[in-house]
């Protein structure tokens, strides 16, 4: 079982990222596409998640970023995205 109730997946892009998360049971809490101005603010007023991104370019620095906001961030190989 998981420390976090809240899961999140985010499509790191070039200019939109596509958001999808759910709770424990799987329910769909969000899905959206925002913008790269936005998506801190986005993920900044959402609950503590743990959020898995894509392997790429920057990856790690979104990683780390997210990680100073207090979320559980996971690099994933894209195989498995």
């Amino acid at each position: 079982m998981s420390d976090y109730s809240y899961f999140c997946g985010i499509d790191l892009a070039k200019n939109h990222f596509s958001l999808h998360a759910v709770d424990q049971n799987g329910k769909v809490i969000l899905h959206k596409s925002v913008t790269r101005s936005k998506l801190l603010t986005t993920i900044a007023n959402m609950p503590l998640m743990r959020i898995g991104v894509e392997e790429c370019g920057g990856a790690h620095y979104w990683a780390r970023t997210l990680h100073k906001l207090g979320h559980d961030a996971r690099i994933m190989a894209v195989k498995y995205v």
